[in-house]
């Protein structure tokens, strides 16, 4: 039994038990006197010596069914103490009480037939107090021995010797191992509610996450799409016109000053753009986030490889996001509905582009009925990647069939910074 119950329950049965024994014993001494048995005073001594014992014991563990086993004390030096030296389940103080308590009911075994009605309550102490392996074998003997107690005193065998304390063992340690099981279940229960909580309390702080991240994308896209675009168009703009006025115009010095303004907060907008981007670019490069991205979705059911083409050079922040973005998304897909053993991201830096394939074997579907089957499952469906590559110019294909698996390709165009980038690499 567990010793840190406090249900009302447990209570009334710890009561119960008390009230047994205490009543049991009164009986002992009260048939004794009354019907002049030869050592009544011997057994009204004996009978007070086992309640004194048993007293002690409740009041220093609170034995019983699913008893607290420690009473609470006042400061932590008298609580270690008193844990020390209560009755506790499974304690060797609780042992030796049990060993005194039958001691003595063995002593009124022998001067009274009636003390073998207390092998009830000694039954149920029996269980609570030692392990099972113990308390069940400790029951048959104290079954025996009360069944041996009945034929030595009233000289005869009757089937109601036996039956009557083999049937109260049998009830005890039904009742016992019953109320374990259903103790067992119930922590179970706790702790599977505990787990739940504690569950829905990571899914509701990844869905804060996942909206922040989502957040600061449309941020840096917004960014990116308008301020830092026309500010790049202003600077141009400043360039040329500051290259069509004499040198020693008025003007030509409030033009560069304008330009040199410009340029400046630009390169502020970049700098924005890069500090909320996805915090996956925000420790490496691309490749690096592709690969962690792989080792992430590897599971026991699906394998992701990575791998890279060419020769690396560096993007724009738009293309990494785009690409991480686009492998996010298809992933995500193959994991959800795909139902794949193996997939392959590849990353293709060629002279004018750079390109991403996502490929895996899983049972594939048709393209043109994707957008359909996608709407509403709050992902980031084909035709989102189709107007993400769109935007900066690039395109993304996909070729599927049932049955066949799924290859999609993101194509993003390189501009001429990139280009001899890639080829002086």
């Amino acid at each position: 039994m567990d010793s840190r119950s406090h249900t009302p329950v447990t209570a009334a049965l710890r009561l119960c038990l008390h009230a047994l024994l205490t009543g049991l014993l009164a009986l002992v001494a009260v048939r004794a006197v009354g019907e002049g048995a030869p050592h009544a005073g011997a057994v009204v001594a004996l009978t007070l010596v086992t309640a004194g014992v048993y007293g002690a014991g409740a009041l220093a563990g609170t034995p019983g069914p699913a008893g607290t086993g420690v009473r609470a004390g006042t400061g932590a030096r008298a609580t270690s103490v008193r844990q020390r030296a209560s009755v506790r389940p499974g304690s060797r103080a609780a042992a030796l009480w049990l060993a005194a308590l039958c001691a003595l009911w063995l002593g009124l075994l022998v001067l009274s037939p009636d003390a073998l009605w207390v092998a009830f309550p000694l039954y149920f102490l029996q269980l609570h107090l030692l392990p099972t392996r113990w308390g069940v074998p400790a029951v048959v003997v104290t079954a025996a021995a009360a069944i041996t107690s009945f034929v030595v005193h009233r000289q005869e065998i009757a089937p109601g010797a036996f039956i009557g304390p083999l049937l109260g063992a049998a009830v005890a340690i039904a009742t016992v191992l019953g109320y374990d099981a259903l103790f067992r279940e119930s922590e179970r229960r706790r702790e599977l509610i505990v787990e739940l909580v504690a569950t829905r309390a990571e899914l509701a702080e990844a869905e804060r996450t996942a909206g922040t991240l989502a957040e600061r994308e449309r941020l840096a896209r917004e960014i990116h799409d308008t301020l830092a675009q026309g500010l790049s168009s202003i600077q141009l703009l400043l360039r040329a016109a500051e290259r069509t006025l004499p040198e020693d115009a008025p003007a030509a010095a409030h033009v560069r000053a304008a330009r040199e303004a410009a340029q400046a907060n630009l390169a502020e907008a970049r700098s924005f753009v890069r500090a909320l981007t996805p915090p996956d670019l925000e420790h490496g490069s691309l490749a690096a986030a592709l690969e962690r991205l792989c080792a992430r979705t590897t599971g026991p059911d699906l394998t992701v490889r990575f791998a890279v083409s060419g020769r690396p050079v560096e993007l724009p922040t738009p293309y990494e996001v785009a690409l991480l973005r686009t492998a996010q998304s298809a992933l995500a897909n193959t994991v959800r509905h795909a139902r794949a053993g193996r997939a392959e991201i590849t990353l293709s830096f060629m002279d004018t582009s750079v390109a991403l394939d996502v490929v895996d074997d899983g049972r594939g579907f048709d393209p043109s009925g994707a957008p359909v089957a996608e709407r509403g499952d709050g992902g980031f469906g084909l035709p989102a990647m189709r107007s993400r590559a769109a935007t900066l110019g690039g395109t993304l294909s996909v070729e599927s069939a049932p049955g066949q698996g799924t290859a999609l390709a993101v194509t993003l165009p390189l501009t001429g910074p990139q280009r001899s980038q890639g080829r002086a690499a």
